[in-house]
């Protein structure tokens, strides 16, 4: 069975002609012609099966076949915010293996330590989009501007919230609370332990020379928690990568 190929078009439902840059993939580099079938995603829940009419060097024309609605296949809201790394190539490989698995919104702090301190949403985007046509998925995650850390953490959000560090709890609160027995990494838990299934999640990853305890303390006095990702100490791509695969598997379906 020949493969059908996926097509990002916002307004599909609307439009008979594929976007400029998705014809030249289409036509140029994949050659399809008229009477092949594709699938269209537009970004917010919906694919359409759709056959080529037409092709031209740089316009690719269609009609939809049928419209179907995608299913998420976690629950809830999953929202990841982090400090980019200053090499630019990790904070696309997160983008593009976080939404190969699945989550809902991506922020970028600015903080203290932060290493890099502008970030080119327009290239993110291009990562995200074509991560969400490779692993068949019909949803775009919000892709929001960088925010400062002080601002940010301010914000009201519904459900749980969380920001994953380093130091250890009584380095951030009093030296005389004691942990429990679900503690594994300087008093804080396990994220995957203390996640609940049936509400929206919001996760903080700092830079590499994490966050500053003046914004972990600032993160916990706007009721925030402070968790463990684990006993690696991780990159900060790795860490977030980590921090949305234990969301979505906490609120797989």
């Amino acid at each position: 069975m020949k493969e059908i190929r996926y097509f990002f078009v916002p307004d599909a439902g609307e439009m008979t002609e594929l976007p400029a840059d998705e014809a030249a993939h289409c036509v140029r580099v994949l050659r399809m012609q008229e009477g092949d079938e594709i699938c269209l995603t537009d970004g917010f829940g919906a694919f359409y099966r759709a056959e080529i009419t037409a092709v031209t060097n740089k316009k690719c024309c269609y009609r939809i076949l049928e419209k179907s609605l995608m299913e998420k296949t976690w629950r809830g809201h999953l929202h990841i915010a982090m400090a980019p790394t200053k090499n630019n190539d990790r904070t696309e490989w997160f983008a593009e293996k976080a939404e190969e698995i699945g989550f809902d919104e991506l922020t970028f702090l600015n903080c203290k330590f932060s290493e890099r301190r502008v970030i080119k949403n327009d290239r993110i985007e291009k990562i995200l989009v074509s991560a969400m046509k490779q692993s068949h998925k019909a949803v775009k995650p919000i892709l929001n501007d960088m925010t400062d850390f002080g601002h940010f953490v301010c914000q009201n959000f519904s459900g749980q919230k969380f920001i994953a560090h380093c130091y250890d709890e009584c380095d951030i609160v009093s030296e005389d609370k004691s942990a429990d027995d679900k503690t594994i990494d300087g008093g804080k838990e396990f994220l995957l332990d203390v996640l609940d299934a049936d509400q929206d999640a919001l996760v903080l990853v700092g830079p590499e020379g994490d966050f500053s305890v003046e914004e972990v303390r600032l993160a916990l006095s706007h009721g925030f928690r402070s968790v463990s990702l684990g006993k690696s100490r991780l990159r900060t791509e790795t860490a977030a990568l980590v921090a949305v695969h234990l969301m979505n598997l906490k609120h797989t379906i």
